[in-house]
């Protein structure tokens, strides 16, 4: 048997990349027996029937999944929000970090639409999370600026690029090679936001690496426990050490160094007030499940 990638899903096929090769390839009925799906991302064992064709036969283990997209063994995901046209959401923008962290994916911001705003006011905005250890880029596909900060980020990486509907992912892609071609539409200005424009899941190579172009979030729900809503802020499960308490959710325990940051400072508040907002949700989610 041969090993390779599955680069894109489509139809009932399912297209392996081995050593610059790439096979059209079905799923044996085993996996639909196993309750198993063959997912982008996935590494496989597949044998060939002749030089295009052949069988995905056996899936090896992943590292992470997204079901919504679904795609697996991503390694960074860079998060696409508009500087404008939809102005920039920081509660969006956070929900996002926080599913991304939980799967143990890497999360790089990257703002979009540069052209329409004064940088040094997204920049002001974008303090908070760069000061907590997340790497932003500012960029503008139409304008090419910024485009050639980032090209270094994908090398040796499968990069899952998402973010809010609208904020120009596809134009992104577009002006990172010219040659993808990627169809895009115009923001609908009625309702500020853009049509689904990405249909299927593909991994795309670029610049040394894979770049999957996805039809974005389907579901942002936080399906999970709050003490992993609290360690999917990197920068508070690294305070939280100096808790007081163990397993602190850094809402209402004395002596939480989380919000001993707050209050000096040293963490946005803003972001704060949003992860009381998700730790509500969680738990309200859990109480809705079991009751």
């Amino acid at each position: 048997m041969q090993s390779g990638l599955i680069i894109k899903a489509l139809s009932g096929f399912y297209y392996v990349e081995d050593h610059g090769y790439i096979y059209q390839c079905r799923a044996r009925g085993k996996f639909r027996k196993d309750d198993q799906k063959p997912l982008v991302g996935d590494y496989c064992e597949f044998t060939i029937e002749n030089e295009t064709d052949g069988y995905v036969r056996k899936l090896l283990p992943r590292r992470n999944v997204l079901i919504r997209p679904p795609i697996c063994n991503v390694d960074q995901a860079l998060l696409v929000f508009s500087a404008k046209e939809p102005d920039i959401n920081t509660l969006l923008l956070d929900r996002f970090l926080v599913l991304i962290e939980h799967l143990d994916i890497e999360p790089i911001i990257c703002i979009s639409k540069m052209d329409l705003v004064s940088q040094s006011y997204i920049q002001a905005e974008m303090t908070a999370y760069e000061k907590a250890g997340y790497r932003v880029y500012y960029v503008s596909a139409r304008e090419n600026q910024g485009i050639e900060d980032i090209k270094h980020l994908f090398k040796d990486k499968v990069t899952v690029i998402t973010g809010q509907s609208g904020v120009g992912k596809s134009s992104l892609l577009n002006a990172l090679d010219i040659h993808l071609n990627i169809d895009t539409n115009e923001i609908s200005k009625a309702l500020g936001r853009g049509k689904h424009t990405t249909r299927h899941v593909e991994l795309l190579k670029m610049y040394g690496g894979y770049v999957a172009d996805t039809p974005g979030f389907s579901s942002l729900e936080l399906e999970m426990e709050p003490i992993d809503i609290a360690h999917s802020f990197h920068d508070f499960k690294e305070l939280s050490q100096t808790c007081k308490f163990r397993g602190c959710l850094h809402d209402s325990e004395p002596h939480c160094s989380v919000k001993e940051a707050v209050d000096l400072g040293n963490i946005s508040k803003e972001r704060y007030e949003h992860y009381l907002m998700f730790l509500k949700e969680s738990k309200l989610l859990k109480e809705k499940k079991y009751g």
